[in-house]
């Protein structure tokens, strides 16, 4: 630890007799004041007097109330040196001498201010002769250098500032921002009023209205009740019918926050006070009131951007007037760094948000297939703050069917190979059909080129015996899809687990089944086809992962078969509105059946779909839609133009 010094510790104790025999001091049955000296060490060191005599016995409750502030900071507290004195006066009246003894004891004094400061120095405090003992002549003095009478003691934290949450080339995604704490002041109102302000506060701030009114009425008369923090730019329509309820007061402050309230929310989380499980779980390193991660990589990586407070230990004289007596500063946190790129990640808002609160879950993930980049991030409204983009459990449908063609080619099929493309087919009783508004003219015969660009289900499902047993899991695999790593955040990277009946593995064929992705899964699916290599995503470049190699690796060779298949998709099938965004695009959609059937029968579908572009691999979803080319195909659309 390193020590804060104030003064100097002399390594033994000494005692200095002034008088050459002990008769003079009181006889040769008197105690000698190291005793005394060491019971008021020991007393000190538990932050008391403890029994120790004094000359003055209030000085005991004084002093307790005195280093009270300092009653949870350890303090360690030795006898450094005691030198005895005597002072001789003549007594006119009998005509003797009386000789009064007395003794300085030098007090080390040793506090853990923090894990990594303390605070040392000396003081004196007087020894007292009275018979054949000695008592304390105590002083604040004694306690700390420079105290006096009147003084009051004080420890104050001192906040570290909080780390940013940087993006691409270290742009700062988050850092402290000003927002404005609304609430209601006691200190203003009082008897009945203070229920009146927080019900009229409550309705223009649109909280809880009986939640707010009751911690009005149970805090005290001086509290600011605090009833929620907005923006300075979400707070101006708030200000004019707020200003004018007695009591209401804004107060002006900061908190670490994104460019705007929906940026990447649900992955980069919140900030905000520390909650009593918090408190609790921390050992003392969260105090209640500590601003601290609540959510997302705030509360992943809180201890790295929160940094260390810092102490102050603080004087107040007779005057009101403030000294520090000693101050370690804080240690502020450090920046975390992140791979999003802002003006994607604000895009990607913007094209879910322009669907309004009222539609269903949405999420939208880009990664740069170059080096696995996390670009954006981003969940529309109606996830309703959970991170699906990155955690969501969902059949990817006929997204899936580009692992499919990676199976397929590996069993020997070649992309010109044709394949039967019927209405439907049946497997073990079950009935499996195409999509709604699937063309006529794609039936029959055609190419596994024509398969994939269409989203035949029957073409596929009719080769799953080419498939052999784990050859799927395998080629999802190749495609970084099924291998869970630990890329420093919450992340599902899908399943294609065996099926157990023939049924089973038909559906999986179609990204159905028991097959599942996430739509951070799916982008990593079109980014290792870009790539040519299973993609290792990164969104924490300082976050060392060693990846997990594929079974079977993908080659040269079968990531330019399936770039092709994804390049006709847009060419001439399911994604045919793509042909004149600028640049070479391939894509593919999906769309998956899931839940309970609707009052007609019908299974409600999640929307899908992938696409990639030069250095830029997307994947869409729509937890309900029509189909993946006409809801989450417009979605991917806008975010590429």
């Amino acid at each position: 630890m390193r020590p804060l010094r104030l003064g100097s510790v002399c390594a033994t104790a000494v005692v200095l007799l002034a008088a050459s025999a002990c008769s003079v001091l009181g006889g040769d049955d008197a105690d000698p004041p190291e005793g005394v000296a060491a019971d008021l060490a020991a007393a000190l060191a538990a932050h008391s007097l403890g029994e120790v005599p004094l000359t003055d016995e209030a000085d005991r409750a004084t002093f307790a109330e005195l280093v009270a502030p300092l009653d949870e900071v350890p303090v360690a507290v030795r006898v450094a040196a005691v030198e005895q004195d005597e002072q001789v006066e003549g007594d006119a009246a009998s005509g003797e001498d009386r000789v009064t003894a007395t003794a300085t004891a030098t007090l080390a004094w040793r506090w853990e201010l923090t894990d990594a400061e303390s605070w040392e120095y000396d003081t004196t405090a007087t020894l007292v002769r009275e018979g054949s003992g000695w008592v304390v002549d105590w002083s604040p003095g004694a306690l700390a250098p420079d105290l006096a009478d009147g003084d009051t003691l004080g420890l104050r934290t001192l906040p570290p500032s909080r780390g940013d949450i940087t993006g691409a080339e270290g742009q700062v995604l988050v850092t402290e921002r000003p927002v404005l704490r609304y609430g209601l002041d006691k200190t203003k109102v009082s008897g009945p009023q203070v229920a009146r302000s927080a019900r009229r506060i409550a309705r223009v701030l649109d909280v809880d209205a009986a939640s707010f009114v009751e911690r009005a009425e149970a805090m005290g008369p001086e509290a600011f009740v605090e009833a929620v923090v907005l923006r300075e730019d979400d707070a101006l329509d708030v200000l004019p019918a707020f200003a004018d309820i007695r009591g209401a007061l804004a107060v002006r402050d900061t908190l670490p926050l994104a460019p705007t309230r929906e940026f990447a929310a649900a992955l980069l989380g919140r900030v905000g006070p520390a909650t009593a499980e918090l408190v609790e779980e921390s050992g003392g390193r969260i105090a209640a009131g500590d601003e601290v991660g609540l959510s997302g990589l705030q509360a992943r990586y809180d201890e790295q951007l929160r940094g260390v407070p810092g102490t102050a230990v603080v004087a107040r004289d007779a005057d009101d007037r403030l000294r520090t007596l000693v101050e370690v500063a804080p240690t502020d946190g450090a920046d975390l760094a992140t791979t999003l790129d802002p003006a994607l990640q604000q895009k990607a808002e913007d094209v879910l948000g322009d669907l309004g609160d009222q539609a269903p879950a949405t999420a939208l993930v880009a990664i740069r297939p170059s080096d696995g980049a996390v670009l954006a991030s981003a969940n529309g409204a109606g996830a309703g703050g959970a991170d699906l983009a990155m955690t969501g459990q969902y059949a990817p449908g006929s997204t899936f069917k580009v692992v499919t063609a990676l199976a397929l080619l590996r069993s020997g099929m070649g992309v010109g190979d044709v394949v039967s493309c019927p209405a439907s087919t049946v497997v073990d009783g079950r009935s499996f059909t195409n999509y709604d508004d699937y063309p006529a003219a794609a039936l029959g015969d055609i190419t596994l080129t024509q398969a994939i660009a269409q989203s035949c289900n029957t073409a596929l499902i009719g080769n799953a015996d080419r498939v052999a047993e784990g050859e799927l899991a395998a080629a999802a695999g190749a495609l970084g899809l099924g291998t869970d790593h630990d890329l420093g955040f919450p992340v599902y990277f899908g399943q294609v687990p065996p099926p157990e009946t023939e049924t089973g593995a038909a559906a999986d064929m179609i990204g159905q089944g028991t097959v599942l992705a996430s739509p951070f899964a799916m982008a990593t699916v079109a980014a290792s086809v870009q790539a040519g290599r299973a993609v290792l995503p990164v969104l924490l470049p300082d976050h060392e992962v060693d990846q997990v190699a594929p079974e079977r690796p993908l080659t040269g060779g079968e990531a330019g078969a399936l770039r092709g298949l994804m390049r006709s998709v847009v060419t001439a099938g399911s994604g045919r509105f793509l042909q004149d965004v600028p640049g070479r695009v391939g894509a593919k959609t999906g769309t998956a059946e899931h839940g309970e059937p609707d009052a007609s029968g019908e299974l409600p579908t999640h929307a899908w779909m992938i696409a990639t572009r030069g250095d830029l691999a997307v994947a869409v979803f729509v937890e309900t839609g029509v189909s993946g080319s006409q809801t989450a195909g417009p979605l991917l659309e806008a975010f590429l133009r």
